[in-house]
């Protein structure tokens, strides 16, 4: 599987799936705000109003960091 998470400076929730998929050590790519997209491509990918992290596996939108740790589990990846 990979991952696709679209993260932000100082989101707790952000850092704890960062650091979920870094141990299960699953392929991964974070997209960080301001580095490599803006606020404006952000909410024109997911909605406006959505929150972060937003996460896509194998091009499939998952959602956020707990919809990723159920989706973890229902995989049994986690």
């Amino acid at each position: 599987m990979n991952f696709i998470v679209y993260t932000k400076d100082n989101c707790p929730y952000c850092t704890k799936i960062k650091y979920v998929l870094e141990r299960l050590e699953v392929q991964h790519q974070v997209y960080k705000l301001d580095v490599d997209f803006d606020r404006e491509e952000f909410y024109e990918k997911f909605g406006m109003g959505s929150t972060f992290p937003q996460i896509i596996a194998d091009g499939k939108y998952i959602g956020g960091c707990i919809d990723t740790i159920s989706y973890l589990k229902e995989n049994n990846i986690l």
